[in-house]
């Protein structure tokens, strides 16, 4: 990066100067842990305590003022990991943690495992300079030392990365990560303890799906800025939508395994149709009956002469549905048990009629129901596990073609006057490694200059915490949640697996009810709002606005 010409955006950024909460201004030396009572996991109790023996039950730890002269004595060399998908503020992180680190004593040292884990595995890395770091500030992406999805597991990988932290002389490492990375860190910390291996391991909660929240991690990092970014994007839609007014737009937006980005988008903007996936999990709702409902908002609409609308679908949506999960369950097995035979078939057609005659009854007749560009997906589509990829599944155009059908038959029926035009989205990618807002620089930056202090005091197996985040920046509350709290039991690949729950929409919050509130009013009204791109400087009313959700959680 050093040789390229940065944007006039960029250098001006790169004068933003964090705002660290009062707890942690004058540097780890001035704060001390203060220990609580024993925790336990979100459940399966027994289960999880047995599969962490050495770190099961550690406290929650709050930061308060006071001098740990110890610190600022030692030197300690500390390793950073950036671990999965990229979220905005990563860089902001390693700068906290860096600036942390060097403000105890600037001669501690702080280096990068590049690429993610396979770094660590594979010894690479670089440290981390002022140089370096100074380059990164307040910048999207994580290409300070990149990231990477390995995970550390068996055996024989744990013992490389115990043999190459200590080759390294390595005190600590710090993972930044989501639920499945951190769910790592605290194999890692009970390994580390059973060995008897005196390295700290401290967690940072990343993730752009706000997945990753409980009631010590208010937010995880990055969902404020790609929710901003989407939200930008689908209120020009919106305004478009408005001005031709000729057509339906379909925008899928990230978010596999929970609905937080679609309703925060959908709050920020007010569309047409909001659907989210936990609903219609608990609703038990078919792929029909979402068909339907839409059809109900079009026919209505077009009625009122509005032939246009605008309507957010999770991307995970498909794995809500619980015909669809159960089809998609069935047609893992189908597909493993017949691999040789159905490569032997050419066209997807006579792929479809071969698997529809290994499906139960009810499940070959939705099967036969979904257009072919989605039936064929389900089946070519498979990850390395045998497992249809449903994040490849285009869920926008497989709800049109079942809308358009829908429609066509009312309109032979003279119940359905309209046009129907659509245009279809997927707002992924663009919003991971945008620039972060003020809220993402400032929280990024105090999650790790926490997890500096988190190592500093010798904690392991901790998650950086950093709370009360609708306040402003400098009354944030620091400390550090165990990993083994957040802790379930799930079945993967037909193993029992501990994993951090992964936090849903609450139907009963505060979020989806005022969705719920306003729904029928949207879905016949113009009420879109337009959010404008991210704003950097002018009034903190504008620069400094954190996500409606965390605002209406936090009421």
């Amino acid at each position: 990066m050093s040789n390229q010409k940065i944007s006039e955006l960029q250098a001006e950024r790169a004068k933003f100067k964090p705002i660290l909460p009062k707890i942690l201004k004058n540097g780890p030396p001035a704060v001390k842990p203060k220990l609580g009572t024993p925790t336990k996991s979100v459940s399966d109790h027994e289960t999880v305590q047995k599969l962490f023996p050495n770190t099961y039950g550690m406290p929650i730890v709050n930061f308060i003022k006071g001098k740990n002269s110890e610190i600022s004595k030692k030197i300690i060399k500390v390793g950073v990991v950036l671990s999965g998908g990229q979220a905005p503020g990563g860089h902001n992180v390693i700068a906290g943690l860096f600036d942390g680190l060097k403000k105890a004593n600037s001669k501690n040292k702080l280096i990068g495992f590049l690429g993610g884990p396979s770094g660590i595995l594979e010894n690479k890395w670089k440290e981390i300079t002022k140089n370096l770091i100074d380059e990164y500030r307040n910048t999207g992406g994580f290409d300070i030392i990149q990231s990477g999805r390995t995970k550390i597991e068996t055996p024989e990988q744990f013992e490389q990365t115990k043999k190459n932290l200590i080759d390294n002389k390595i005190d600590a490492l710090v993972v930044i990560g989501g639920d499945d990375s951190n769910t790592n860190a605290a194999m890692l910390t009970e390994y580390f303890k059973k060995e008897k291996v005196n390295i700290s391991v401290v967690g940072v909660p990343k993730t752009i799906d706000g997945d990753l929240k409980n009631e010590q991690i208010e937010a995880s990092f990055g969902f404020d800025t790609a929710t901003k970014i989407y939200a930008e994007v689908v209120g020009n839609i919106c305004r478009d939508v408005n001005s031709a007014r000729k057509y339906w737009h379909f925008i899928r937006l990230m978010g596999r395994s929970a609905s937080h980005i679609t309703l925060e988008v959908g709050l920020k903007t007010q569309p047409n149709i909001v659907l989210i996936g936990e609903e219609v999990l608990i609703k038990k709702m078919t792929l029909s009956q979402i068909v339907n409902g839409i059809v109900d908002i079009i026919v209505k609409r077009s009625e009122l002469k509005k032939n246009f609308g605008v309507v957010l679908v999770p991307e995970g949506l498909i794995e809500f549905i619980p015909e669809m999960k159960e089809l998609i369950s069935a047609l893992n097995d189908v597909l493993a048990e017949n691999e040789a035979a159905l490569n032997s078939i050419n066209t997807p057609e006579e792929k479809k009629n071969f698997v529809c005659e290994k499906l139960p009854e009810n499940l070959a007749t939705l099967m036969k129901s979904l257009p072919n560009i989605i039936s064929s997906q389900l089946l070519i589509d498979r990850d390395p596990h045998g497992n249809v990829q449903v994040s490849q599944i285009e869920t926008e155009k497989l709800i049109i073609e079942m809308v358009k059908k829908k429609l066509s038959e009312l309109k032979k029926d003279e119940k359905y006057p309209g046009k129907f035009s659509t245009i279809n989205h997927f707002f992924g990618y663009e919003g991971r490694c945008g620039a972060p807002s003020n809220f993402d620089a400032n929280y990024c930056y105090a999650l790790g200059y926490n997890s500096a202090v988190l190592v500093l005091n010798g904690l392991t197996g901790y998650l950086s915490s950093v709370k009360k985040l609708i306040k402003k920046a400098e009354l944030w509350e620091c400390g550090g949640v165990p990993l083994t709290m957040m802790m379930t039991i799930e079945r993967r690949k037909g193993k029992e697996k501990p994993v951090i729950k992964k936090a849903l929409v609450k139907l009963d919050g505060k979020p989806f009810k005022t969705l719920l509130e306003n729904r029928d009013t949207w879905a016949v009204a113009e009420n879109y709002l337009y959010p404008g791109p991210i704003q950097y400087f002018g009034p903190s009313s504008v620069t400094d606005i954190t996500t409606i959700t965390l605002k209406l959680e936090e009421k």
